[in-house]
């Protein structure tokens, strides 16, 4: 072999090489990582769900809520016209809003035929070492108890959520007749415009290959998880794991809260196309900072654990589209073959999340886009962590802010 022929050889090597080993991470992603790409733990759809139950519990949920009047109606009224057949109270914790958003619960809960199931309570100061969210969920909780005490369960869910009226019904049977102590469904987020059709299922799919669900609802299986959109939990064991202040400094405050959950009892989380996010995302800028603030959070803060996350976005994500679009300058067929196999597998695994919000199959070539989009939100996050700068949300920046 020529002396000049050695440095191509190597070339070829290493790309058939690293594009295997895309390959190779692909086929584990496919048949050995819980599933996770089927999207089909749905509520009801293992096994019907029993609504014979002869004595419903009492359920209060807790809303927190910043300066979201324009929603807040929307959501509180699809939660004052459940169907649950037993008792259920709605405590909106208004957190230091300015705009309105209190006095629109409270004129709500003195119009609307169901307005005595709701209370409207101030949170007060945050005290250090609480993120906003939580204290929220704190002082909603606490009024629970004090108003409440023997409750059976405790409903987190999101100011922005449009909840369908057999919603509470379906979350309570669930946990009635198979024993659980936490119930969550991620909701459906909303996804109309261009960027949400990019960004917004490739964000689903991810949260469920860090969270498999399957996994999760595994009794035997040590992954935890929730979806904080929705969260249906017996109070006994949220006072067993030591409330929530437990998770107060939590940026990732449902998947936290889950994990405890678990270590004491039974949870299960799912996906529903019933309950909806009603707040849109404007532009790519309003996706890139509600991933930027929690991005770096999931990997701990740590440097070694962001190189990793670089790396295996490129390898798995970027690199077989890469490899196969320039199959005629590389010249490699092993390379290019190998390529074309692990892009057709992301595409494939991608398409039960695609079908979920309706997308057709097409939209599968694109993950690699929202992939590299991603990546960069992560490193956004990571380098403004390190310059000290917090995510800034719902006009506060840091440690405080509500999700």
């Amino acid at each position: 072999m020529s002396f000049w022929l050695l440095p191509l050889f190597f070339m070829e090597s290493a790309l058939f090489l690293l594009t295997a080993l895309s390959l190779a991470i692909w086929v584990y992603l496919w048949f050995g990582h819980g599933r996770f790409w089927y999207a089909d733990q749905r509520l009801g759809r293992d096994q019907p769900i029993s609504h014979q139950i002869t004595s419903w519990p009492t359920v209060v949920i807790v809303v927190p809520a910043r300066n979201e009047a324009d929603v807040i109606e929307r959501t509180l009224r699809s939660l004052l016209e459940q169907d649950y057949p037993g008792e259920f109270h709605v405590v909106m914790v208004d957190d230091q809003s300015d705009d309105g958003t209190g006095d629109l619960a409270r004129q709500l809960a003195t119009q609307h035929p169901g307005g005595t199931h709701l209370t409207v309570k101030d949170a007060e100061d945050r005290p250090a070492g609480w993120l906003g969210k939580v204290w929220a969920l704190h002082t909603g909780l606490r009024y629970a108890e004090k108003e409440w005490p023997d409750a059976t369960y405790r409903y987190l869910t999101d100011a922005d959520i449009e909840h369908s009226r057999g919603n509470l019904r379906e979350l309570v049977s669930k946990a009635e007749c198979e024993g659980l102590d936490l119930v969550s469904l991620m909701v459906r987020l909303h996804c109309q415009h261009a960027w949400e059709k990019l960004l917004i299922p490739a964000f689903v799919y991810f949260f469920q290959k860090l969270y498999p669900f399957p996994l999760i609802n595994d009794h035997n299986s040590p992954v935890g998880g929730a979806a904080g959109g929705c969260i249906l939990v017996r109070n006994h064991a949220l006072k067993q794991v030591g409330g929530i202040a437990t998770i107060r400094a939590e940026v990732i405050d449902d998947c936290a809260l889950g994990a405890a959950i678990k270590r004491v009892g039974k949870i299960w989380v799912g996906l529903t196309d019933s309950e909806h996010s009603i707040r849109p995302y404007a532009g790519l800028a309003d996706i890139w900072g509600m991933v930027k603030r929690t991005a770096y959070t999931q990997l701990r803060y740590s440097p070694f654990m962001l190189v990793g996350t670089v790396v295996g976005l490129v390898l798995v994500y970027l690199l077989p589209p890469l490899v196969a679009l320039s199959w005629p300058l590389h010249g490699s067929v092993l390379a290019g073959g190998l390529a074309v196999f692990a892009w057709l597998i992301m595409m494939y695994t991608f398409q039960p999340t695609l079908r979920l919000y309706a997308l057709v199959p097409t939209y599968g070539m694109v993950l690699p886009v929202a992939a590299s989009l991603y990546l960069g939100m992560t490193i956004d996050s990571a380098w403004r962590h390190w310059l000290k700068v917090g995510g800034q949300w719902k006009g506060r920046t840091g440690i405080g802010c509500t999700n």
